[in-house]
């Protein structure tokens, strides 16, 4: 997704790609990068015209402005003191044992250089908590809405096929393709092989930087795209919907007829690619919703509320859950769990098999919520209930010290960084329940003060699940 509105780390630590590439524990508080690119309330969509069969001339290697691009001492550490160049060479050796031909290698030889700014800018990000309500304010607003609707207008007969031959709704795809790029309109202007390449030599997070750069060489290799039109993110994505290289090679498809996959020029390559990439690596299931908001009675028992659990919606109806408009829900035996991003006193949906797409694309709890939520208003649910106070937020050097208390009762919160991850979720509901406070994994002041003050409770002798 654009820089600018970043979720959790970095895009590339949060997706977790079918293939099994590891990502970081989302963050349940939220977190977003910092940058002066423009606003996305400023970004105006830009329209998107099928490639012909043509390719455009390769421009010229850009070359790093304003970085160095010498590789730092430790970046060699993990590869036996090699320099970059040998680094690269062997890079070359195994990506040619993989099935890249001599000619993409060729191809693709001058934009394989070092850049330490990208190193620096992948290990100096800053972040800020925003709690869903102000990103979903922002991220789902109106015209993001009315944009993908008008999409899905425009490109009507590459939705009905996607919808057709992968069973993802147009609004699924319109909320990703709106909320990663704004529709072609911030793809990044980023070089993608110099930036993968300088992550892969970089020790941080090696292996999978060398696989997304191999993918990148075999999508060259392929034809879809040259080496001068691969850009991007700093971070290595590509496209009107950000897919990560070894996405781009495992799931693009061809829908416009050109004999290539474009994913960064082609409306219909995106359309096709993002459904593929939905049903078959994300496991989206054939007409099944996906998130409902909902309303929840004040004496629910709030530590059901959990991703963890499943309750048909039968069940949800006994313990006093209706729409958020006061009807009634369903009474069958679809599974669903109770999601509340920010507490019992904030927003609440109904998250059905289906949000683990979401979670998986985008594995920031925020990020996923919002791009679901948008998906509903796409598709022409109501916006959704502005919380009737206020929702306290504790502020980051508090929900770091609980994150330590935490630890010292005796629980795993995952790294103590004054951001709440699911880890640190699970745990405040764990604590919530020994303290008799409602257990909806939202710190809270109370909860805080309980445990500065009162004695230290024993952790259970099981590890605590973490939810997705």
């Amino acid at each position: 997704m654009p820089e600018q509105d970043l979720v959790q780390e970095s895009v590339t630590s949060m997706r977790a790609p079918s293939i099994g590439i590891p990502t970081a524990i989302a963050a349940i508080a939220g977190v977003v990068a910092l940058s002066s690119a423009t606003p996305a309330q400023q970004l105006l969509p830009t329209p998107v015209r099928p490639v012909t069969t043509s390719r455009p001339p390769v421009p010229a290697v850009p070359k790093p402005r304003g970085v160095a691009t010498a590789p730092s001492p430790r970046a060699a550490s993990c590869h036996n003191g090699a320099s970059f160049d040998r680094f690269l060479v062997e890079l070359k050796q195994l990506a040619a044992a993989q099935g890249v031909s001599q000619r993409a290698l060729s191809e693709a030889g001058p934009y394989l250089v070092y850049d330490q700014g990208i190193v620096n800018r992948d290990r100096g990000q800053r972040v800020f908590g925003q709690i869903f309500t102000e990103f979903a304010g922002r991220m789902a607003a109106s015209f993001r809405m009315q944009n993908g609707q008008q999409h899905i207008k425009t490109y009507s007969a590459a939705f009905a096929r996607a919808e057709k031959e992968y069973g993802v709704p147009p609004a699924v795809i319109a909320a990703f393709w709106g909320l990663e790029s704004d529709f072609g309109a911030n793809m990044g202007n980023l070089p993608t092989l110099r930036s993968l390449v300088s992550l892969a030599y970089d020790c941080r997070r090696t292996e999978r930087f060398q696989n997304e750069t191999i993918a990148a060489l075999k999508v060259v290799d392929r034809g879809d795209l040259s080496p001068g039109e691969m850009i991007g993110s700093w971070a290595g994505e590509l496209g009107q919907t950000q897919f990560l290289p070894t996405h781009y090679f495992t799931y693009a498809v061809d829908y416009d007829g050109d004999g290539r996959r474009n994913l960064l020029r082609s409306a219909p390559d995106v359309i096709g690619s993002t459904a593929n990439y939905i049903a078959t690596g994300l496991k989206w299931r054939r007409g099944e919703p996906w998130l409902e908001e909902v309303r929840a009675p004040q004496n629910f028992p709030w530590e059901q509320a959990d991703l963890t659990t499943q309750l048909p919606r039968s069940k949800f109806s006994q313990l006093g859950v209706t729409y958020a408009d006061g009807r009634p829900l369903p009474n069958d035996n679809l599974p669903a769990s109770l999601l509340l991003p920010m507490g019992r006193t904030g927003p609440a949906f109904l998250a059905y098999a289906n949000f683990a797409a979401y979670t998986e694309w985008n594995n920031s709890l925020i990020y996923s919520t919002t791009a679901a939520y948008l998906a509903a208003r796409i598709a022409g649910a109501p916006p959704m209930r502005k919380p009737g106070a206020p929702v306290a937020q504790l502020p980051f050097n508090e929900i770091k010290e609980l994150q330590q208390l935490l630890v010292r009762a005796g629980y795993d919160v995952g790294k103590v960084d004054g951001v709440l991850g699911q880890q640190s979720r699970t745990a405040v509901k764990a604590m919530q329940v020994k303290y008799g406070l409602p257990a909806d994994a939202w710190p809270t002041a109370e909860l805080l003060a309980k445990m500065r003050g009162g004695p230290r409770a024993q952790a259970g002798p099981a590890p605590l699940p973490v939810a997705r």
